[in-house]
Order: structure tokens, then C-alpha cells, then sequence
């Protein structure tokens, strides 16, 4: 009977704890405010320039190429002819496909008479020729070919007026919003509207790059086609002659001037130039050094590596702590306030189950010079569920009965 009456006791205390821990429960669940957290990079201080260096063409744009931060402008969004920096997003198109599977680098390409008969830049296809579509895409990256642009896109879309529809299609989706076009070339003979400006040449170069086989491609210098028979060379000559150059494409025609856009690299910073309607080469591969020497002298990238944050105290979970974590962070910034970007991590002190994974909890946020310059989320990296009142009566039960 005594027995019987202390187990009796030993419960209803434990019924009376658990009362307690669901008031408890409660008032935190009350005490608790919401989170704040800018879900977006905050915008810095970093001034665009605009025509501070002069340079001696129509237009001119120079792009961070991982954030597509703009470092410089002169006139960049002015539609101009583009030449053939048109094929940029010719082979955007093509690297999209090949990727995709839809055709295949080993692929054998035959060339119709309409590719045959293309003039200015080619690699001098046959009508009936046929060749794999590798050595076609290097010809169209590295010399330009316009034969084998053609010879491409009729093999992927069936029809040079299909594959410009995708041209258009894609430039709209890319944000694009001067330019048209015409053909898969940028030969501007008959061509009434076919044009672009340096921002979306900068744009569209982005988004080549993404697809890393282009650069494999755009830095190198010389090489062969048809079994090392024909030559291809590159026609961008700062492939060679400027440090850290790793391509992209180049154009001229009388009517568009010398055109290029420009990718380099170097310390793991990667610059996009574009250069429209200079009047000659010499002075377009000069401008577009000159700019890209500025970019390097004075901008850098910083970078923050994806990380955990100490594990934090859950109310009324079925866990005690919940693991968190946050994402990798860059921001283009002035060089020489780099070194000095501190990170503060702001958290509650707990939070409340239940906690779903990828639940922003907190953030991590970027400093320089007392003044934030962005802040990604901290995030819950695991699911916590709310305990139940069930499960807190075992569990008060089971302390009880050890004792």
C-alpha cells in the first residue's frame, strides 16, 4: 500500500512538472521577437566611374564577372553594331545545347550551300563538306569563321531564321534591352536593325563563360583544323599580348568600327571589357588594356567562405540545440579596403521549435570601415519538431522513476 501511494505521489508531480513546463513553454514562446534579416546583399558605396578615363571609342562597359558588378561606363547603353561580337551569343546557344545534350562535340556536321557561300571571316567550308562539330566550334571561337556560325546553327535549329528567333528569345531573357538580332554573324551589309549595346555584350559574355569549355577555347593562340591542314589564329591578339587574357571575341566591320569583348583574370579577380566602335584595332586592344589595366590597379574581390555558427538553444524542442550554417559571400570592393571587412554574427539567445532546415535564424554581416556593406542569412541546417505533451510527460516520468 505504501508502495503504491509514493508511485501515486511520483506521478501527479510529474503531471504538476509538466504543467509548469508548458506555462514555461508559453511565456518564452511569448518573450520571443521576431528575427530581422536582410535576405538581400545590402548595396555598398562603390561608385560606378562614368567616362573618367575618355577612351577613344563609342562605347564602353567593364564587368565583374562572377557578381556582374559594373566598374565603368562611357556611353554603354547605346545600341551600336556589334560585328562579329554578335557570336557570343551564337556560341551561348550552342555551349547551352551541348551541355544540354542535344548535340555532342563529336557530332559530324555536314555544310549546306548556304553556309558554303558566307564571305568576310571563314574557314572556307565546301557545300557537302562534312566536319566534326568541334573543329567547327573552335573555328567560329578562335577565327571567327562565319561559314562555320552558319553551318551551326542550321544544324542545331534547322534554319539560320529559327536559330536568331533563340538569339532574340535568349537576349530577352538575359535582361538585353538594346539589342536585336538579325543573324548568327554580325555581318551588317544588309542588316537594318542588327544591334546591341556594350552592357548586354557584357551580359551575354557573362553568361558564355559560365560555360567553362568557351574559355578553353577563346585562350588559345593557334591551332588546327582539318587534320592540322588549316591553320586557325586567334583574332584576338590580347590573348598573347595581354596578362591574364583568356579570350572572348572580337569584330569589325565599316560600319560597326572595331569591337571586342574582353575576359582576363588575374589573383583570382576575372574582368569582362567591352570596347564598341573604335577606329581601328590597334586602338581598340589599346582602350580595352587601358581599362582593364584600371580595373586591376584599383578593384579586387572579396570573398567569404561558407561556414557553420555555433550550435543554438531550442524552447520546447525535441532537441536542445539546432546546427546552423551560412553561405559563401563576394563582393567586388576598392582594393585597399579589402584586408580591412570584419564579419559581426548577430543570433538570439534561443529560439523556438518548431525549426524547419533552411529557417533563417540570424546573419552574418560584412563591415568596412564602420559601415555594412551586405549580410547573408544564418540558416538552420536541421529540422527540430515541437515536443509534444506526451513526450515531455515520459520524459519527467522516467527522471522520476530513476531516483
Amino acid at each position: 500500500m505504501k508502495h503504491t501511494r509514493t508511485k501515486a505521489a511520483i506521478l501527479l508531480l510529474a503531471v504538476f512538472l509538466l504543467l509548469q513546463c508548458t506555462f514555461f513553454a508559453s511565456s518564452a514562446e511569448e518573450a520571443l521577437e521576431p528575427i530581422h534579416v536582410e535576405s538581400e546583399t545590402q548595396a555598398s558605396d562603390l561608385g560606378v566611374a562614368e567616362g573618367a578615363l575618355n577612351l577613344n571609342c563609342q562605347s564602353a562597359i567593364l564587368m565583374e564577372a562572377t557578381t556582374g558588378t559594373v566598374l565603368y561606363l562611357q556611353n554603354a547603353n547605346e545600341a551600336l553594331p556589334p560585328a562579329s561580337v554578335t557570336k557570343i551569343m551564337t556560341l551561348l546557344l550552342l555551349m547551352e545545347a551541348i551541355d544540354a545534350g542535344t548535340i555532342h562535340l563529336d557530332d559530324t556536321v555536314t555544310v549546306s550551300a548556304n553556309a558554303a557561300s558566307m564571305g568576310g571571316s571563314q574557314v572556307y567550308l565546301k557545300e557537302g563538306e562534312q566536319m566534326v562539330l568541334e573543329d567547327l566550334l573552335k573555328s567560329v571561337v578562335i577565327a571567327s569563321a562565319n561559314d562555320a556560325a552558319v553551318a551551326l546553327a542550321e544544324y542545331l535549329c534547322g534554319s539560320v531564321n529559327a536559330f536568331v528567333e533563340k538569339m532574340n528569345a535568349k537576349a530577352a531573357q538575359l535582361g538585353m534591352e538594346n539589342t536585336v538580332f538579325e543573324n548568327v554573324t554580325g555581318l551588317d551589309d544588309t542588316a537594318e536593325n542588327h544591334l546591341t549595346s556594350a552592357r548586354d555584350i557584357a551580359i551575354m559574355s557573362k553568361e558564355l563563360i559560365s560555360h567553362p569549355k568557351i574559355l578553353e577555347y577563346s585562350s588559345i593562340w593557334m591551332d588546327t583544323i582539318r587534320d592540322g591542314a588549316f591553320g586557325l589564329t586567334n583574332t584576338n591578339r590580347l590573348v598573347r599580348f595581354y596578362r591574364g587574357c583568356t579570350g572572348l571575341k572580337t569584330g569589325s566591320t565599316s560600319k560597326a568600327g572595331f569591337c571586342v569583348s574582353v575576359t582576363a583574370e588575374r589573383d583570382g579577380f576575372s574582368l569582362i571589357c567591352v570596347i564598341m566602335g573604335a577606329e581601328s584595332r590597334d586602338v581598340r586592344n589599346a582602350a580595352a588594356s587601358e581599362l582593364l589595366d584600371w580595373g586591376f590597379a584599383n578593384y579586387g574581390l572579396y570573398t567569404s567562405e561558407a561556414g557553420v555558427a555555433d550550435p543554438i538553444p531550442v524552447v520546447g524542442g525535441v532537441k536542445d540545440t539546432c546546427e546552423l550554417s551560412f553561405g559563401s559571400y563576394s563582393q567586388v570592393l576598392a582594393k585597399n579596403v579589402i584586408s580591412d571587412v570584419k564579419t559581426e554574427i548577430t543570433l538570439p539567445e534561443s529560439i523556438e521549435a518548431p525549426i524547419k532546415a533552411g529557417d533563417t535564424v540570424g546573419s552574418v554581416t560584412f563591415v568596412s570601415d564602420g559601415k555594412v556593406i551586405g549580410s547573408i542569412p544564418i540558416v538552420a541546417s536541421e529540422t527540430v519538431e515541437k515536443i509534444n505533451f506526451f513526450e515531455i510527460f515520459q520524459r519527467m516520468l522516467a527522471k522520476f522513476l530513476l531516483i
